[in-house]
């Protein structure tokens, strides 16, 4: 039988309520979870897009305009138009960039953009705690590639010597890979950090800001904006799966850059253009974040009082600087079920759970996604469930309940 990895290997502890769980009804903070109602915290639906109104109804009529198959074609060859040249304008505008790509979808768009930039002469160095989609990019790699403990500034330099010296030899260049916002612990990359490397190094540097877009920064231009380093980010990528509450991605950078990654990304040479319905629903979006900045306003407001809710009652959640919101407890494998189970079904809370071997073994988090339509009466009653919780699974109750069997 093929083995399904070190996550697979859980799939028959109740298929469909841990893995592959299915949350029924309008994308909302309370949905249906196996016909009850509970308050969820999942959706990375940052600035409440999904259902808003006017998303919708742009959506809708896109959709009935165009249907999903136009334009047909790849970009390249028969799949170009003239809104896909507009929504590209308008987020170089607004990340304030020279000019954008669109990407069909995020993973496989900045797997295939590091790819293209890189040949075997260059060197790649990259974060410890980047995303799963730059670490199959950098596998793709045929050159050198180091990587530096995250967000460690000191041994981030000594990678950058190491690679010089390849560099040097080979006539390649280095690429710094980080993250805007790192998705589990919700630290921002330390970008400000890294530019300040360029004053002893000469390297390109390429940030996914997935998380960041949208929700950081004063115009929500994302973490680079935030720290004051935007225009030193050469590759600035993010996916409209978050704040956008959509499907695709871009990369936006310099012109040059840009223009050669229109000739030479494989993952959009050879496959179909974006749809219509996204393009023409990806403007409305962008429009809102641009007029609306009470979108972002109301998350913060929300993510504010959550954050500081968990900080009173003692709970560690890391060192966070953004929406994204890590409760770090400690218990087994069995305990993190059991606590879940309890949270889902007791408490009416459904939160994404973190467990061995994604995080130490040992560890559990509970990871908190913030919106802008969450209310401050859903923070209170999380927090007081959390507090429940957390006296539970301290006195051991967790450990004795047999809620679930759950292999350690």
């Amino acid at each position: 039988m093929l083995d399904r990895g070190p996550l697979g290997k859980h799939a028959n502890v109740e298929e469909g309520y841990f893995m592959f769980p299915k949350l029924e009804g309008e994308i909302a903070p309370r949905m249906k979870f196996r016909g009850k109602e509970v308050l969820t915290w999942s959706l990375n639906n940052y600035l409440g897009l999904a259902n808003h109104p006017e998303v919708r109804k742009a959506d809708a009529e896109a959709a009935k305009e165009w249907g999903l198959a136009y334009p047909m074609g790849a970009r390249m060859m028969s799949g170009n138009t003239n809104l896909h040249d507009k929504l590209e304008e308008e987020l170089a505008a607004f990340v304030q960039k020279e000019t954008t790509m669109l990407l069909n979808y995020g993973y496989q768009g900045i797997m295939s953009v590091i790819d293209a930039v890189v040949d075997r002469r260059d060197v790649i160095v990259y974060d410890a705690e980047s995303h799963a989609s730059i670490v199959d990019g950098v596998r793709l790699h045929m050159g050198k590639r180091f990587v530096y403990p995250h967000n460690n500034i000191e041994n981030l330099e000594k990678q950058l010597e190491r690679a010089q010296k390849i560099v040097e030899e080979t006539g390649g260049g280095i690429l710094v890979i980080t993250e805007g916002v790192f998705g589990m612990s919700g630290n921002m990359g330390d970008l400000k950090g890294i530019v300040g490397l360029r004053k002893k190094f000469d390297f390109r540097l390429l940030v996914d800001d997935a998380h960041g877009f949208g929700t950081m920064g004063k115009t929500g231009a994302g973490a680079g904006e935030e720290q004051g380093v935007q225009d030193q980010i050469d590759l600035y990528f993010s996916t409209f799966a978050k704040s956008m509450a959509s499907i695709g991605a871009f990369i936006a950078g310099d012109k040059g850059i840009i223009e050669y990654l229109r000739f030479n990304t494989r993952s959009q040479i050879f496959a179909k253009s974006v749809p219509m319905p996204l393009v023409q629903g990806a403007l409305k979006r962008l429009e809102l974040l641009r007029t609306q900045p009470e979108l972002k306003e109301n998350l913060w407001k929300i993510v504010n009082a959550l954050q500081d809710g968990y900080r009173k009652n003692g709970f560690n959640i890391g060192t966070t600087k953004s929406p994204v919101t890590p409760v770090v407890l400690n218990g087994t494998v069995g305990e993190a079920a059991n606590l879940a189970m309890d949270l889902r079904e007791n408490y009416g809370i459904f939160c994404s759970v973190v467990i061995y071997p994604v995080v130490p073994r040992g560890t559990i988090i509970l990871r908190i996604i913030p919106t802008a339509v969450h209310t401050l009466q859903d923070v209170e009653q999380t927090i007081t469930a959390f507090v429940d919780i957390k006296k539970k699974l301290d006195d051991g109750y967790y450990r004795e309940q047999k809620l679930v069997e759950f292999s350690e």
